[in-house]
Order: C-alpha cells, then structure tokens, then sequence
C-alpha cells in the first residue's frame, strides 16, 4: 500500500469527502484559517483504522465469502472496492508514521482510534473474537509508541457477551484502552436485548465509555434504504444509531446502568432536535396508555446525564451550538471522521464556532479527557 500522505488528503478531499456542501455555505465561503497555538489541544474522538487480519476479513467477504450481511456488501463494496492499494484503505491501514503526518497537517493533536465499522460485527462469534482481541493487541502497540498522540477503543464481539465483557475488562484494566466501539448492530440484533447487557455491566465496571457507530441498517429495515441508495451516511447510518440509541434509553439501560457513557457521532444522529417529542411521546403515549417500561427519567435526562454526541462529519455550527445548549457544553466533543471526511477547512470552521475559549476547551479537548480517561494537559 504505497499511497503517500499527499495523495491521501488531496484524494480524500476531493473524493471521500461526505459533507453536503449547501449546508454551511456561508462558513465554507469564509475565508477562515485554522488556528495556530489554540489555547486547547484539537482531540478527534472518531477516527478510523482497521487491522490487517480484519482487512482480509472484509475483502473475502466481497469476493465471494459467505455473509449473511447485505448492508456490508452495500457499505463495503463502496469502501473497498477501489482495492487494496486505494488511499482510502491504505490510510485506515496506517496507525504510523504517517497519520500522524497527516493530523500535523490537519492541526489534530490527538486521534482516539477505532476499528472501522462494521468491525469484528460481521464475522461468527469465535473469529469475531480473535479478531477483536488481534486487533485490540495491535492497536495499544501504536498507542504506546505515540502516546501524546493517539488514544485507543477497543473493539469487542457481541456475538458473545461473556467474552465481549471479558476483553472489555482485559482492553481497559490490561491494554489501557480509553473505552469501546461498537458498530451498532450485531447480525440485526440491538444491544436493548437483556442478553446484551453484561457488555454494559462490564463498561460500567471499567468506566469505560461505549461509542456507537452507525453502520448500514439492519436486514429488516434495509431495503428501502439501498434500494433509494440511501443506506449509507446520507440518511441510513444515522436512522439506524437513533432507532439504536431510542431503544437503550425506553427499555431501560440507563436505569439499570446509571454509571455507563455512551457516545454517538454526526451531532447526535438527529436526536438533539428531536427530544421534545421523544420526551413527550414517551412520558405520555407509550408510560401512559400503552403500558410500556417507566423511566426514572425523561429521555433528555439520559443525553444531560449518559449520553454524549461528537461532531463527527459535521462542521456546522447551528447543530453543535444547539446540542451543546440543550445537551450541556459537557455533553459534545470535537471529532473528524477520519480518514472518510477529511477537510482542513472544517477543522477552521469548527475554530470559529460562536463559542468562548473556555467552552471550546471543553468541546475539543477537556471532555475528551474526562469521558475517554485520557490524560489531562
């Protein structure tokens, strides 16, 4: 894989790049800079590798290997099918030298890494295993060569609760891992399943934040997705982590694990600006007629208190504004989406957020730090 650094960015940029650029016209078309000597260090919380037991993995699956996943082969063939010696690959590939290149260049002081999705999700629950604790084994070796630089989640197999539990407990306590990633869900099943919830007893044991990553949705409700192209970042991945995130929230999670951090990206995958009526809908229809689960509290009380969104993939300051207003400046963090969204100009954008210097801090670094256990500067 011989791409270089500069081709990377400049192919990413111009081709990998996901954002809708009508959105935010007015701040692409400022002629804004990235700060120099920022009074906080920049912490991107979502940003992507993968192993090489896993690549391998992937790219069986797209060439005829058995998988019972349609969403991957919609997801995985739009990823990997440049192969294997696209910029793409060869930058999730790359946990060295040369990321850390890159996030100079980009004025990223620290990258918290995680397996891309689907991650070891696909696979049956033995190899999903071994994989996971490969790929955790790897990962904490770049971590410890570049420790200013990169922090580490763990990737864990919910195929198997136990031993993901075991090697949540082993990746923080061990490794020294900053928290967990799950690629939401696992062959179609969602982690609000009672089954699931040592994965949870185990997090909350290790105060160990779980992030949730959008995927492509599950089998059930795929196919008005792909067969609209739509399954993907433009509207499926968030759709699927919200459905995910609801469902934690009215069955209960966050009242057995009152200790347990979640963390999603894409500014909350839509869900800050529909709380009002999540909170009502569930305080009035489904506690009050429909006999369903009563909550300790209101849904919003679970995002001020559980639940923490990243900008991940979106620089764009009336949604992180209206998050962090209505979250708390506690509850959102900065991150890139790395290497699928790579543009410096939103690392200026996101500088320029009508923001103080001190909830900027929060936003780039300070909550990074406490919720990922990451060593304060």
């Amino acid at each position: 894989m011989g791409t270089t650094r500069r081709t990377f960015l400049n192919y990413s940029c111009a081709s990998i790049a996901l954002a809708a650029p009508g959105i935010s016209l007015a701040a692409e078309s400022a002629p804004l800079k990235i700060r120099t000597n920022p009074p906080y260090r920049r912490i991107a919380t979502e940003e992507a590798w993968i192993s090489e037991a896993v690549r391998k993995g992937f790219y069986n699956f797209l060439n005829g290997g058995a998988l019972d996943e349609p969403g991957f082969k919609a997801m995985g063939a739009f990823i990997y099918g440049r192969g294997e010696d696209s910029p793409i690959v060869s930058a999730l590939s790359d946990i060295g030298a040369n990321r850390i290149a890159a996030m100079d260049e980009l004025g990223i002081h620290m990258q918290v890494l995680s397996l891309t999705a689907p991650g070891v999700q696909v696979f049956d629950a033995p190899t999903a295993t071994a994989l996971a604790i490969d790929s955790n084994d790897q990962l904490v070796e770049s971590v410890r060569k570049y420790p200013d630089r990169l922090a580490g989640l763990a990737a864990v197999p919910p195929q198997d609760p136990a031993a993901a539990a075991k090697e949540i407990d082993r990746a923080i306590n061990t490794l020294g891992l900053n928290g967990v990633i799950i690629s939401s869900h696992t062959k179609g099943e969602y982690l609000d399943k009672e089954k699931y919830w040592e994965i949870f007893e185990a997090a909350e044991a290790a105060d160990a934040a779980i992030y949730l990553h959008p995927r492509t949705p599950s089998p059930d409700m795929l196919q008005p997705y792909v067969s609209r192209g739509l399954e993907m970042a433009i509207l499926g991945f968030g759709a699927e982590v919200a459905l995910h995130v609801v469902a934690l929230i009215t069955n209960g999670v966050f009242d057995r694990f009152p200790g347990l951090k979640l963390v999603i990206g894409h500014a909350g995958e839509g869900l800050p600006y529909w709380l009002y009526r999540i909170d009502y809908m569930q305080k009035n229809v489904r506690e009050a007629s429909r006999g369903r689960l009563k909550l300790k509290m209101l849904p919003s009380d679970y995002f001020k208190k559980n639940i923490f969104v990243t900008s991940s993939g979106v620089a764009w300051e009336p949604a992180i504004l209206f998050a962090q207003q209505n979250l708390g400046v506690s509850q959102v963090m900065y991150a890139m989406d790395y290497p699928y969204q790579v543009k410096a100009k939103e690392v200026a954008i996101s500088d320029h957020f009508d923001m103080t210097d001190a909830d900027k801090k929060a936003f780039f670094q300070s909550n990074a730090e406490r919720v990922f256990n990451l060593k304060s500067t």
